[in-house]
């Protein structure tokens, strides 16, 4: 899907392979759809709701400066994770794209319960842009996305369009940055920024809590049929290591080049032996990771500091890293990393 430096002993076939299940498996479902539905806006509350000076609104991306001229009625979330942010600050989606095949509402667990109406689905790398169309939205999310050009210009002509900020193609956004664009543009910047400041608690917190994981080195990574990878700076799942005081493996980010992530050859498994490894299976069962033979010759694995996720829901809310599910993966993933480092 996008660009990233391979081993040097892999073939042109195999990393063809790997983009491949990685765009389908680890982004989820390309053309997740579901019953059409007109969930209305439900309602603003925070210090910037409904006031007066909270439009127009401005926001910057990498496209430039996008204005909402006033208060979005029909809002299309279709960024990973945009439609929960959204739902955090109070707006219900008329339209979304379920980028890790949830289903239902399309949306985690930590989010049940947050629409009146479930949103028409929308599909990911490839959004049906009539459907679009055909909901009438007057603005779309696709804040956390590829950043592609065209994809923005098609959306654009539907509806003024907030896209990735500068610097955040190939899902790069942090959830703080995606909170306080996507809080700006829906005129409750206010909100968006309490949202941010109680997130940032738990993992001070957390952080505070668990001192022995300051500076050691962290490996972060997924197994899918094709193959072994690891995720490199800037990425959610990286950024959310870091917040608790971990350091990303430097061996993993001198391999990265555009991409979110990095494909590492068996040959090369050694690459990803960090102070903690961290695993998670996309489209396989979690004991092909736990008990492949070579996996358990890392040294991090041998002595225990390893995390293989077998709950679904927690292997998603760690990938999902919106406003809404990172509570939820504080509370269920801190205590594993703080088992396996000890």
């Amino acid at each position: 899907m996008s660009a990233h430096r391979p081993p040097a002993r892999t073939g042109r076939r195999t990393r063809r392979l790997w983009a491949a299940v990685l765009a389908a498996l680890l982004l989820g479902a390309l053309t997740a759809c579901g019953s059409g539905s007109s969930a209305g806006d439900s309602g603003d509350s925070g210090s910037a709701a409904g006031s007066s000076g909270a439009f127009p609104a401005k926001v910057e991306t990498k496209f430039g400066e996008i204005t909402v001229e006033s208060k979005p009625q029909r809002v299309v979330a279709l960024g990973w994770g945009d439609a929960e942010t959204a739902l955090a600050l109070g707006v219900q989606p008329v339209g979304q794209s379920d980028w890790l095949a949830f289903g239902g509402d399309g949306v985690g667990p930590w989010a049940k319960g947050l629409y009146d109406e479930s949103p028409q689905k929308i599909g990911t790398l490839e959004p049906e842009y009539e459907k679009i169309a055909a909901l009438k939205p007057d603005l779309i999310l696709d804040v956390k996305s590829s950043g592609d050009q065209t994809r923005y210009d098609t959306l654009s002509k539907i509806a003024p369009t907030v896209g990735v900020p500068e610097g955040g193609d190939q899902y790069k956004i942090a959830w703080q940055r995606q909170t306080t664009m996507i809080s700006t543009a829906l005129g409750v910047a206010g909100k968006g920024e309490k949202l941010i400041a109680d997130t940032q608690r738990k993992f001070t917190a957390a952080a505070e809590a668990h001192p022995e994981f300051k500076d050691r080195t962290v490996t972060v990574g997924s197994r899918t049929s094709a193959g072994w990878g690891a995720y490199v700076k800037g990425t959610d799942r990286v950024n959310f290591v870091q917040q608790l005081g971990f350091r990303n493996n430097p061996k993993v980010d001198a391999e990265a080049g555009a991409g979110f992530s990095v494909q590492v050859s068996e040959e090369n498994l050694q690459l990803l032996d960090a102070d903690l490894v961290v695993m998670s299976p996309i489209g396989i069962d979690a004991k092909k990771i736990s008990t492949d033979p070579l996996f358990r010759t890392l040294p991090a694995v041998e002595q225990g500091h390893s995390v293989v996720f077998d709950d679904q829901n927690i292997s998603q809310a760690f990938a999902t890293n919106s406003v809404l599910s990172v509570g939820y993966a504080i509370e269920k993933v801190v205590p594993l990393f703080a088992d396996a480092v000890k």
